[in-house]
């Protein structure tokens, strides 16, 4: 993938992100005013509302679209960079400031490592291995930056690669740190809801001399089906002030490094 076409590919799903963050917020739209508001052909809408359709995002009506709330929507990237914002950008925060120029970094798919990239922009000298797409494109606007994109099985939900390509490409690198996140945290494990990307996370894990887990406090006490780690293979766990006192202490107790980010309340006002 050359990186024109990447840059391409890249504005196109930025576009369709936005387009279910639109939907998203009013719940029913008709097609003119997408058109009006991403100053695009309908054409161009038509093509993204069937490609949306078909992740099972959103569905289409006579003359508009809809929201879709399930479980395919509530995994997906678009929909997951709806939540918990505030929290996330204070972890990140948080992570960026472990990073230091020369550092060699993975960001897996998470929309938490997707906050990590907007405090990259300044640093100098970094190589940022990522299976995102996402993430990929936006570094790629960034000369200081080597990118290293891996490739693999495309997965539309989730907006990165997968799969044995995937991760044969990582088990080829060292890193120096890992910044990931998880769907879910029961007890003192880290869970997810797709084998893949279980996989593709054990990859990056094995591939790092250094693994920081950044999971904001609404992922505790949640399940997922897919166990991914102990909590304790995890050099650093990072999360935000909601989480509760008893849940720390037995985090503490079970031999985790625990780092908690407080959320600005500017940030508050602008979630």
């Amino acid at each position: 993938m050359n990186m024109l076409h990447l840059a391409e590919t890249g504005t196109v799903a930025t576009r369709r992100r936005a387009l279910v963050d639109y939907v998203m917020s009013r719940g029913n739209v008709e097609i003119d005013e997408l058109v009006t508001r991403f100053e695009t052909s309908r054409m161009t809408i038509h093509r993204d509302l069937q490609a949306l359709s078909a992740q099972g995002l959103l569905r289409r009506v006579h003359g508009g679209v809809t929201t879709l709330p399930n479980g395919i929507a509530e995994s997906s990237m678009l929909y997951r960079r709806r939540r918990a914002m505030r929290e996330k950008k204070a972890i990140a925060a948080l992570a960026a400031g472990m990073i230091v120029s020369g550092d060699v970094i993975a960001l897996d798919d998470s929309t938490t490592t997707c906050c990590v990239v907007d405090h990259l922009a300044t640093m100098g000298g970094l190589t940022v291995v990522t299976n995102s797409l996402g993430i990929a494109s936006t570094l790629a606007a960034m000369p200081a930056i080597s990118l290293i994109a891996l490739g693999g099985r495309y997965h539309p939900t989730f907006d990165a690669f997968f799969g044995l390509m995937c991760e044969q490409a990582i088990g080829a690198l060292r890193v120096g740190t890992l910044f990931m996140s998880v769907s879910a945290v029961h007890g003192v494990n880290a869970y997810h809801q797709e084998q893949d990307i279980v996989k593709a996370k054990h990859a990056l894990m094995r591939s790092a001399d250094r693994r920081v887990l950044m999971a904001d406090s609404t992922k505790f006490g949640s399940n997922a089906l897919n166990r991914l780690a102990d909590l304790s293979e995890f050099d650093v766990v990072i999360t935000d002030d909601g989480l509760d006192r008893a849940t720390r202490d037995r985090l503490l107790d079970h031999g985790v490094t625990l780092r908690v980010a407080r959320p600005c309340a500017s940030d508050a006002v602008k979630a």
